[in-house]
């Protein structure tokens, strides 16, 4: 949600794997298996292509967000994948955005670079996500093409702590100097969006603004808070 308007600008695609024999299993139980087993390329493929799928019937401009791994990037077809997912949902690169973590960053390999920027060119966005939990190298700001940061939900839930707030407001500001949108991930309270909107956060996403639901559920996704509020 764009908090200066409380409209709501896009959402992020979450995977969940519901196993007949284990249940519901978290991504990160089965995310790092299936980098380690080779599974993750056509596994993000997957996911790339039917979040792509959900977000053509979606109202125009409304942006779709879908987390890639490392091993991905460093694939070497990742970029043509993206460009197929896109061609394949009909939906303009400009209403996607790719996030990624620390770990792609510190691999400064010609492969991650050169797919970073081609799909940057192409009007993809890129979000550095968990922004503050990882190694967190301003360098990494200045070499590589980032459309956003997404702050860690931890330094939300304790944004009402003196120490917190200072870091909080700190990346608020970096990202207002450089030109980079600042998301807060998970908002839960109305006191913590407050603190955000008075800081000069841009975005804001959670709880607070919505729960994870089924793609069926929220298509259409609903323009504002206003209407989120009405159908709570």
């Amino acid at each position: 949600m764009n908090i200066a308007s409380c409209e709501i600008v896009g959402a992020e695609a979450l995977m969940r794997w519901h196993s007949p024999a284990r249940g519901l299993v978290p991504p990160d139980d089965f995310i790092p298996v299936a980098e380690e087993i080779g599974l993750i390329v056509p596994l993000g493929e997957w996911a790339l292509r039917n979040a792509c799928t959900v977000a053509a019937g979606w109202p125009h401009g409304l942006r779709i967000a879908v987390n890639v791994s490392a091993v991905q990037i460093k694939s070497g077809t990742f970029a043509r994948s993206v460009i197929s997912a896109l061609a394949f949902s009909g939906v303009p690169a400009d209403r996607l955005e790719l996030e990624i973590t620390e770990t792609v960053l510190m691999d400064e390999s010609d492969t991650v670079l050169k797919t970073l920027s081609q799909l940057r060119d192409l009007g993809i966005r890129i979000a550095l996500d968990d922004f503050g939990i990882g190694y967190s190298s301003l360098s990494y700001l200045r070499r590589f093409p980032v459309d956003k940061i997404k702050i860690d939900r931890s330094f939300i839930r304790d944004i009402d702590k003196r120490d917190t707030a200072a870091i909080v407001r700190t990346v608020i500001g970096l990202g207002a100097q450089l030109g980079i949108t600042v998301t807060a991930e998970g908002v839960e309270t109305e006191a913590q969006l407050e603190f955000l909107s008075r800081e000069g956060c841009v975005e804001a996403q959670g709880y607070l603004i919505g729960a994870p639901s089924k793609a069926a559920d929220i298509n259409p996704l609903p323009k504002s808070r206003a209407a989120i509020r009405q159908s709570g």
